[in-house]
């Protein structure tokens, strides 16, 4: 009885090796590369569970029982008045980046929602063609060039960076509920607490909308909430016009198209045969076709916040 020896196949079992190889080589890059990009993602990744955990256990249903009961005109009111406490923020951020103009319209629409508007309960300004605007401590950092550092989840918070994370205690400067607080008696801290509960409630409450769109819209909800943190804060500090990523892939200049453009002509004309040229454009550098508007495949448009 003969043994019959078992056969293997040397050259597909090398190249099963090689394959096995490269994978693990290009999972290990993406790996690499993710936590270069977001070296705190682990630290991230938990604090936005926690944040999410404590949304879910306390402040949504607080949303969902202040929306049952407050009358719409109350919660617009509400939402007027503390609007109104943060133009005062506002309105310095505007002049620490030179922006006089702006700096005037937001003291203005401060001091008419004010007096006009009791204390701010009703939006007059917008009324009268004042709009609203977004500053704060973190953008003027930037605009004095303080780089932003990378991307961190704060506890209670939320998503932030370390630069605007030292923009936060700029805005709790400007801020006068904090010195109310700090000054205050044991009454007016129970008030001012109670009135900040009240602001954040409100500010959830407005929220419920998004809420939705990044859950049903998201794969990854941590990166889909960093992704737009991000650009959303780019976004604000270049005035809605972010600088172009030098390593983005998708992103070219103007002058490589010209490159490809001049490229495709130049081709063009060399394969066209000389004893068919009525319509020819050998010797006269000119495309028949017309130049059209191009943009990469993934070129984000943005456009500015309502």
């Amino acid at each position: 009885m003969s043994m019959q020896k078992p056969i293997t196949d040397k050259p597909l079992l090398l190249s099963s090796l090689i394959f096995s190889i490269t994978l693990t080589g290009c999972a290990t890059t993406a790996t690499t590369v993710a936590d270069k990009n977001d070296p705190w993602a682990g630290w991230n990744r938990g604090t936005q569970t926690f944040n999410d955990n404590l949304d879910k256990a306390i402040l949504k249903p607080m949303a969902k029982g202040y929306e049952w009961i407050t009358p719409e005109i109350v919660d617009e009111g509400i939402t007027n008045f503390f609007s109104n406490i943060n133009d005062i923020g506002v309105f310095i951020n505007d002049f620490l980046q030179f922006k006089f103009t702006q700096g005037g319209m937001d003291a203005s629409r401060f001091l008419i929602n004010t007096t006009a508007g009791v204390a701010g309960f009703i939006d007059v300004a917008k009324m009268i063609d004042l709009p609203k605007h977004k500053e704060d401590f973190g953008q003027t950092l930037g605009f004095w060039g303080v780089p932003s550092g990378d991307y961190l989840v704060l506890p209670f918070f939320g998503p932030s960076s370390p630069r605007d994370t030292a923009g936060l205690i700029g805005d709790a400067l400007f801020n006068p509920l904090t010195y109310v607080s700090v000054f205050g008696g044991a009454a007016v801290n129970a008030a001012t607490a109670g009135g900040r509960v009240v602001d954040v409630t409100d500010t959830r409450a407005d929220l419920m909308t998004s809420e939705k769109i990044v859950d049903e819209a998201s794969v990854d909800r941590y990166d889909f909430i960093k992704n737009s943190y991000l650009q959303n804060r780019e976004y604000l500090v270049h005035d809605g016009n972010p600088p172009e990523e030098e390593n983005d892939p998708d992103l070219f200049d103007e002058s490589s198209y010209e490159a490809d453009d001049l490229g495709t002509e130049t081709d063009t004309t060399n394969s066209t045969p000389a004893n068919k040229g009525s319509n020819s454009t050998k010797g006269t550098g000119v495309s028949n076709s017309q130049s059209v508007d191009k943009k990469p495949a993934h070129f984000l448009e943005l456009t500015a916040p309502q």
